[in-house]
């Protein structure tokens, strides 16, 4: 009997159950026994599996978080977990890696998560290992797809937060500023002040001045809007400036933990005007809660094709969508490049065309 394994490594995200119910029906339905590893590869490496069968995924589908649990900080090549390693020294464990695959005679490793997974399922492939790639990330950063799972969910919660916000801030005659995730790319940011009414968009693609956000932001009240919706993307920052870190992961596949640049904007507008800032930081509530149908239906689509792929022996690959189209890509292809906003593009002239400010007069 053909044994699949499948783990989800990194954050957590909206669609993940919708996944691994999809590869498990579709490998029960085969006949091929599933495993799932417990909290990503630190359950892969510590041999922590579970059974899966039909009752088990059955009703997931509409659950967010995760029913195998996922960890940020495993990476096999790098691994600082005791009692195999430590911060201070990493313990590359290939031949761990060969052993489970070996002790459980597995036929394929599924692997669902972000660049960081992609890259280690990039170096099991490399090791002649079977596995293939699922893409999952909030931020919509992998440039092999046109779509992730959990962006939509995340977009989502960010343009609704957008949409309360403001009428606390007419309320108030405030400025209010919300603080999405999505690390260097500014997808959430964008598209949630866009679809949220929002009047300012600061993401990591264009670089603000605090002089032209201040200008920006009196030329309205001049006009008679007494508030105004500053969206930001976490990897925002000033020209010439550095990013905000919150704080450094040093065994973490990306060190840095961005966020806190809303508070800067926010110092930045009292300090140089009479009007009054409040600060709404998103985080967590873009990764937690029911994932919508898109996501459901993409993380399903995404499960089936990934099982396409075993069937027809495409390994070392990863699911993506192109258009209307499910694809294959080599996983070497897949992170080699992360998806950003291009200041040049339609969406970016659309914000600009209804009034909207990038905080960059070089672009208005």
């Amino acid at each position: 009997m053909k044994k699949i394994g499948i783990l989800n490594s990194g954050g957590d995200c909206p669609g993940l159950n919708a996944v691994i119910r999809a590869v498990s029906k579709a490998a029960l339905r085969k006949g091929y026994r599933m495993i799932g590893f417990n909290d990503g590869f630190k359950g892969f490496i510590e041999n922590d599996f579970i059974d899966i069968n039909d009752r088990m995924v059955t009703g997931i589908i509409a659950k967010g978080g995760t029913i195998l649990g996922t960890n940020n900080v495993a990476n096999p090549f790098r691994y600082t977990l005791a009692p195999y390693g430590s911060s201070e020294s990493p313990a590359d464990l290939s031949q761990r890696v060969k052993e489970i695959f070996d002790e459980h005679e597995l036929s394929c490793l599924i692997t669902v998560g972000g660049d960081g997974t992609q890259n280690m399922a990039y170096k099991i492939s490399e090791m002649g290992l079977p596995v293939i790639g699922v893409p999952k990330t909030i931020d919509n950063d992998l440039a092999a797809t046109d779509y992730t799972f959990g962006y939509d969910t995340a977009q989502s919660v960010a343009t609704e937060a957008v949409d309360r916000v403001h009428t606390t801030a007419e309320s108030h005659d405030r400025v209010l500023i919300v603080e999405t995730m999505g690390r260097y790319a500014g997808w959430i940011a964008l598209r949630s002040a866009i679809a949220g009414g929002g009047d300012m968009i600061l993401i990591p693609e264009i670089e603000y001045n605090s002089e032209d956000i201040v200008s920006y932001l009196r030329k309205r009240r001049a006009n008679g809007k007494l508030f105004s919706i500053i969206v930001v993307a976490e990897g925002a920052k000033e020209k010439g400036g550095e990013l905000t870190v919150r704080r450094v992961v040093n065994n973490s596949t990306d060190p840095l933990r961005l966020g806190g640049v809303s508070y800067k904007i926010a110092s930045t507008v009292e300090e140089n005007t009479d009007f009054e800032a409040r600060v709404v930081v998103l985080g967590h509530l873009q990764r937690g809660g029911t994932p919508t149908s898109f996501d459901r239906w993409l993380s399903t689509c995404f499960g089936a094709k990934a099982m396409d792929l075993f069937e027809e022996g495409k390994f070392g690959n990863m699911v993506a969508i192109r258009g209307q189209n499910f694809i294959d890509v080599p996983l070497k292809d897949a992170i080699e490049n992360i998806k950003r906003v291009d200041p040049s593009s339609f969406e970016v002239k659309t914000a600009l065309k209804v009034g909207m400010s990038f905080g960059n007069k070089e672009i208005e």
